[in-house]
């Protein structure tokens, strides 16, 4: 446990616990689970574990299925379709006022993430690569001070994280370029409005690798369908 951990309250170190593994790919979408599974692999109570459990369920990262087990639920075009939305008209605001909002700390974290990033790509680790690039763009986020479209992208990236880490596995991470040395540029030269392009066109790009997995999938499924 890290120091940071051993300060938060156990129910919300938990639950962050669960999330990340969500998110970077832990628990891959369609994978049914136990709750006593989860709750052996992480190493915490019964109590704490349903409740974050809940939580996760109630934001739609998790679902309820048969003999008490639980999955991610896979994503669906139609979904996809509606978070695309959502995350194309909240992402890029909040770039903008975070790069409104900027200063040497921000510049300096962003740069030092993105290396680790690079440095994951380079090396195959697709859990490294999820986990950094969601560090670049919320560490960003963060800087925005405006905590409802914080929140609001958060339980976005909670929903198609585990899709991405489909097309990492699919594609490799060779394959994942993005626009994070371009929007830093951007942000160096003081220029909000580019660091918010840039941020749409990384976005935009994830979601189209996303998407041609799932045209993919359903492809393949309508195959064996009609065989």
């Amino acid at each position: 446990m890290t120091t940071q951990e051993s300060k938060t309250p156990e129910h919300q170190a938990i639950y962050a616990r669960l999330r990340d593994m969500i998110l970077f790919g832990e628990v891959a979408p369609g994978q049914s689970v136990t709750i006593h599974g989860l709750k052996e692999r992480i190493g915490a109570g019964m109590t704490p574990v349903r409740e974050a459990i809940r939580r996760l369920i109630a934001e739609g990262a998790l679902e309820n299925l048969e003999n008490r087990r639980i999955c991610v639920p896979e994503m669906t075009l139609n979904q996809l379709e509606q978070i695309s939305f959502a995350r194309l008209a909240i992402e890029p605001e909040l770039a903008l006022r975070a790069a409104q909002n900027a200063d040497s700390a921000l510049t300096e974290d962003l740069a030092e993430i993105d290396s680790r990033l690079d440095l994951a790509i380079e090396r195959g680790d697709v859990k490294g690569y999820l986990e950094h690039n969601y560090r670049f763009h919320f560490r960003l986020y963060e800087q925005a001070d405006a905590d409802v479209l914080f929140t609001l992208a958060g339980g976005l990236w909670l929903r198609v994280g585990p899709s991405l880490r489909i097309v990492c596995g699919r594609y490799g991470t060779s394959n994942l370029p993005d626009f994070h040395d371009t929007a830093m540029d951007a942000l160096a030269a003081g220029d909000p409005h580019k660091v918010c392009a840039y941020v749409e066109k990384d976005i935009r790009q994830g979601l189209e690798q996303i998407r041609l997995s799932l045209t993919e999938s359903e492809g393949q499924q309508d195959q064996v369908r009609f065989r």
